[in-house]
């Protein structure tokens, strides 16, 4: 029983490790988001965001994902959790009560694209971390992609 123990936590150990390896860059991340761009493109809205949602699709890298909303707030794709599609996300607030889908927002609006940082739970350690998500506007929405620092 031991032994079967110690190999689980060995296997567990070395399954995160691998894991935490596959953390995408920033450069990644804003690479993504142009490739969803010209992917939109190149395909519709509509299928665009279908591929976006589609967890074994072109979308999807290491730790990354793309994500899309409107500017209400709604979710229009999202990668790393499609069960979110569909949701107003506006008065979603990070760890430190910060209103970043607002940000996101107003930085697309105002900007057109760049980076927003806040804290957020990384899906794979469990853990509130420090993130970096590259957003970019298309006509009346925005993509983005984040990073865990």
């Amino acid at each position: 029983m031991k032994k079967v123990l110690v190999m689980i936590m060995v296997f567990s150990f070395v399954a995160g490790l691998a894991l935490a390896a596959e953390k995408g860059t920033a450069k990644e991340a804003k690479q993504m988001v142009d490739k969803g761009i010209a992917y939109i493109k190149a395909n519709g809205k509509d299928k665009a965001l279908a591929e976006f949602n589609n967890p074994a699709g072109k979308f999807i890298n290491k730790d990354l994902y793309l994500f899309a909303l409107d500017f209400n707030g709604i979710t229009l794709a999202q990668g790393g959790n499609p069960k979110l599609v569909g949701k107003n996300m506006l008065h979603v607030q990070d760890a430190d009560k910060k209103y970043f889908i607002k940000d996101m927002i107003f930085l697309a609006k105002s900007k057109g694209n760049g980076w927003l940082d806040y804290k957020w739970t990384n899906p794979l350690t469990k853990k509130v971390e420090d993130k970096s998500t590259y957003i970019q506007r298309y006509e009346d929405f925005f993509i983005g992609c984040g990073i865990y620092k």
